[in-house]
């Protein structure tokens, strides 16, 4: 961060932030959604539904590791950021207040961070099984990687 332009500091202040958030939603969803949907797809053999009841099936886990693991090293990460970028403010340009530069990012950090878990959360419950199903289908194509290098037999 110390090294990279402001804009780019900017920019990988915000992913650290988006990653918190959208690992909040995966653990709000995950804990609040209903396992009956993804029975009726797996029975149609729906992409990602065996591994959307896998996650539903161990939710506490899931949910501890999306909120609490990655939400925390996240919102370590973006404090530590902001304050990098402050000292970048505030060495690149001279002011006479350099607190209130380091309060205004600290301020900007976390009032993204908190707005974006609040619409978040909101958005993980009403939504819950459209995320976990889209999670299942991400973890089913990661799995099925491999299959697209293996030559077919003909």
């Amino acid at each position: 961060m110390a090294n990279s332009n402001m804009a780019v500091a900017f920019l990988i202040l915000l992913a650290i932030v988006l990653i918190g958030i959208i690992f909040d939603i995966i653990g709000m969803a995950v804990a609040s959604a209903d396992e009956k949907p993804f029975h009726s797809m797996a029975a149609r053999k729906v992409p990602g539904a065996q591994e959307a009841i896998a996650l539903l099936r161990n939710a506490e886990r899931v949910s501890s590791i999306c909120n609490d693991v990655v939400g925390d090293i996240c919102g370590v990460v973006s404090g530590s950021a902001s304050a990098t970028i402050a000292a970048q403010v505030l060495h690149n340009f001279e002011f006479t207040w350099p607190r209130a530069v380091s309060l205004i990012m600290s301020a900007f950090v976390a009032g993204l961070t908190v707005g974006g878990k609040a619409v978040g959360k909101t958005f993980a419950i009403n939504s819950c099984t459209a995320i976990v199903h889209g999670v299942g289908r991400m973890i089913y194509r990661l799995h099925h990687i491999p299959d697209l290098f293996r030559r077919k037999k003909t």
